[in-house]
């Protein structure tokens, strides 16, 4: 596998190297970076890197269960109506249609690697998103790929 690419169908075998997917594809949304590891219609999986002070405020994902394996830095999470934290060893587990965010709201950088099944149009939402600085055109193609942001001031703390 190259690490760029999609896959229609089954996860294919195979072993992405430990910068393959980094010089492939990289999404630039909102402060974070986004590295594609593995694509297909069954699952996703990205790496993120989330300077301090970014996050991505509470969503759903009504079609996707989504996973979060913590690699650095400590996420401040938001699950379903509870404030959490998770820090480097922890996965997070994140049902399809519960309401969750996560921030950097510490000093140093995070890292961390999501996946979400079925894969849904994540990779094409993170390639409209690429670069975009508008919130709400943010917002507006999340919807349009089956992730639903919730009203703004509708969680406290977020």
């Amino acid at each position: 596998m190259t690490g760029d690419e999609i896959v229609l169908g089954a996860l294919p075998k195979g072993i992405t190297l430990a910068n393959e997917g980094m010089r492939k594809t990289v999404w630039n949304v909102l402060g974070h970076t986004y590295y594609m590891k593995a694509a297909s219609e069954s699952s996703f999986a990205f790496e993120t890197f989330d300077p301090p002070g970014t996050g991505v405020p509470p969503h759903v994902h009504p079609e996707q269960d989504e996973h979060i394996y913590v690699l650095d830095g400590v996420f401040t999470l938001y699950l379903d109506g509870q404030w959490e934290t998770a820090g480097p060893g922890d996965t997070v587990l994140m049902p399809r249609n519960l309401p969750h965010a996560y921030y950097n709201r510490g000093e140093v950088p995070t890292r961390a690697l999501f996946w979400v099944s079925p894969a849904g149009e994540l990779a094409q939402l993170f390639s409209k998103l690429h670069d975009l600085e508008d919130p709400d055109e943010v917002v507006r193609l999340s919807a349009a790929h089956g992730v639903d942001f919730l009203p703004p001031g509708s969680v406290e703390g977020a």
